[in-house]
């Protein structure tokens, strides 16, 4: 029995580390692209790599551990055993060579690791082939059958360790309870390990420069999470011939050249920026009163002090899209998550890449684990500097199941912005809050309902720090947006498609603010970037969705996605659309031309993500 463990545990981290030399192997290859890095570096890349090279061997191992657990109460003849695993280890050393060699030659080419999107190329293999001039084939052939030989050698040399002696009964018992431990850490292993996050790419991602970033991520794993993401996603959603589309959109899209710029908000147009995105503070709990108390009094007091925008909503009911929408301009979509799909969302423009033009630096900050949904990825592609959360912060406090509870990190993050403040260098910060989330469970006992108590919990928190800053001299040039992610369904009967589950606030305030206002139009997240950056008079042209809400000639609406489907909202009223079904839920106008304009925008939405 002894040798079947031994089997299984050397055959893992014999794959483990064989997923792992090919970083350095990787980096020194495209060695021009890490010139300037040092030892250091190169550490780092392999260190971050491991969990995703863990996750790659709990693959492998995965039908060899089932084979031993077999082996355990059924007699195999020992020479077909062999021969049948020794089939598969080749057949494993074979694959993982020749996704190692393709993407040692496309990343040159394609800037970002292999991913399903080369089957695309497989299915025109003459065009594909032509591509590939007579040394590369040369070189990357050579790289293949050399990565080949050494991992069948030595995998095969690891399968002459199992035996498969017959077991008395009780070496059966506890040769099934060994191999069902074992099977447990390989389950782990798999799945990326205990943490809410399961495996990603994100997971890997540790630093600004994207290279180290690529070089760290195991390819074989890049391509096998992407599989079934190279559906084309421009034909969904077809409700226009591409030309009906095009004009409908173009009489909706946020850069319309004949925009013309608006009142002024700031008192200054290079304020320093923090975004502190709201978890799930939708306007059902900010409006809320208990016993005639506000359940988010400072958010009601920072209301009146700064600028509210009195009709904003949410372009989905989750935070990965929320984000995307907020930080980049881009539409929410239905059944899908563009910040999952690293080639494509690193593409999107970003209120972070458009300041860091302008000499801001970049930071986001967040209590809990950026790898969930690839924020960390996403984060570092899209301009973000500097990435702070979980892993790199250690309080003396206690972690709830999502991260580090927001009065610990309002008090981090207060600091931390008044540092930033003290450079003299212009910057953004951003803060994604996470308490009002489920479980809602607060170190906090204000209201009996712990949702309502959760939400209340936040807004104490942002408050304290909002005094904070208020009190210090960054006050002054100091422009702060309080957004939330999303709304949430409260109260519990609120129907999950209409206009009122997904309203949410949207307040600026800080030393930078010109004075009190109210803003009536009518938009959502996406427009904060255009509107945002116009105030900053920074160019905004390459955020097509986004929309100036200051701007008079720019058409005003709210749009939000949901499973599948969307709604529109106007002065005029709102609707919402069924694309399962071909169906209009509500529509309080159908002349409007709301569900035109719905239509057109989540049609572009999908052909642009499929062209990206």
């Amino acid at each position: 029995m002894k040798r079947r463990i031994l089997f299984v545990v050397v055959l893992f981290f014999a794959t483990a580390v064989l997923m792992a030399v090919q970083k350095p192997l990787f980096m020194a290859f495209h060695a021009a692209r890490c010139a300037d890095c040092g030892a250091e570096a190169w550490w780092q890349v392999v260190r971050h790599g491991w969990t995703l090279d863990l996750t790659v061997a709990g693959y492998v191992t995965a039908l060899p551990l089932l084979l031993a657990l077999a082996s355990v109460w059924v007699p195999l003849d020992g020479r077909r055993w062999r021969r049948a695993l020794a089939v598969y280890l080749v057949a494993v050393s074979v694959v993982a060579a020749a996704v190692f060699a393709v993407d040692l030659g496309l990343y040159g080419y394609w800037g970002f690791r292999i991913d399903s999107s080369v089957l695309l190329y497989l299915k025109s293999p003459k065009e594909a082939a032509a591509s590939v001039s007579g040394r590369e084939w040369l070189v990357q052939g050579s790289i293949f059958l050399l990565a080949a030989a050494v991992l069948s050698a030595v995998l095969l040399s690891v399968s002459r360790l199992l035996e498969t002696p017959k077991l008395s009964s009780a070496g059966r018992a506890a040769g099934t309870a060994a191999m069902l431990l074992l099977g447990g850490l390989c389950f782990l292993a798999i799945r990326g390990g205990a943490s809410v996050a399961t495996a990603n790419v994100s997971k890997v991602y540790f630093s600004s420069n994207q290279f180290l970033n690529h070089a760290a991520t195991n390819p074989l794993f890049s391509l096998l999470s992407t599989l079934g993401d190279d559906k084309d996603l421009r034909p969904q959603y077809l409700f226009f011939d591409e030309e009906e589309r095009a004009a409908r959109f173009g009489e909706i899209r946020g850069d319309r050249p004949d925009s013309v710029v608006g009142p002024r908000l700031l008192r200054t147009t290079r304020p320093n920026v923090v975004v502190v995105i709201l978890e799930s503070f939708g306007r059902t709990f900010t409006d809320e009163r208990v016993g005639g108390e506000w359940v988010t009094p400072n958010l009601q007091r920072l209301k009146a002090e700064g600028v509210w925008f009195e009709n904003i909503f949410a372009n989905s009911f989750r935070t990965d899209r929320g984000e995307v929408a907020i930080l980049n301009g881009f539409p929410a979509q239905t059944r899908m998550s563009i910040m999952k799909y690293p080639a494509k969302s690193r593409t999107l423009p970003s209120i972070a890449r458009s300041l860091a033009a302008e000499g801001y630096e970049t930071e986001f900050v967040y209590g809990g684990d950026l790898n969930f949904t690839d924020q960390a990825s996403y984060m570092y592609a899209t301009g973000w500097e500097r990435l702070v959360w979980q892993k790199e912060l250690r309080f003396d406090a206690p972690v709830s199941k999502w991260g580090y509870a927001d009065d610990v990190m309002a008090g981090w993050f207060g600091d931390e912005v008044l540092r930033l403040a003290g450079t003299g260098r212009h910057f953004l910060a951003g803060w994604l809050t996470l308490s009002s989330h489920e479980p809602f469970e607060v170190p906090y006992a204000r209201f009996e309902d712990k949702i309502l108590n959760a939400v209340a919990f936040t807004d104490d928190c942002v408050g304290r720090m909002i005094g904070q800053w208020r009190r210090s001299p960054a006050w002054d040039d100091l422009l702060v947006v309080l957004i939330a992610d999303h709304a949430y369904p409260y109260p519990a009967d609120l129907p999950y498609n209409v206009g009122r589950r997904h309203r949410i606030p949207m307040i600026w305030t800080g030393g930078a603010v010109a004075g009190p206002a109210v803003v009536e139009e009518y938009g959502s997240q996406i427009d904060l970037a255009a509107t945002l950056l116009g105030q900053m008079e920074v160019d905004h042209t390459p955020f097509i969705y986004s929309k100036d809400l200051l701007s008079p000639s720019v058409p005003k609406f709210g749009y939000w996605c949901f499973n599948e489907g969307f709604g529109i909202a106007d002065p005029q009223g709102e609707t919402v659309y069924d694309c399962t079904s071909g169906r209009v839920l509500i529509d309080d106008d159908p002349a409007s031309g709301r569900l035109e304009r719905g239509k057109a925008l989540l049609q572009t939405t999908y052909k642009d993500i499929g062209e990206r």
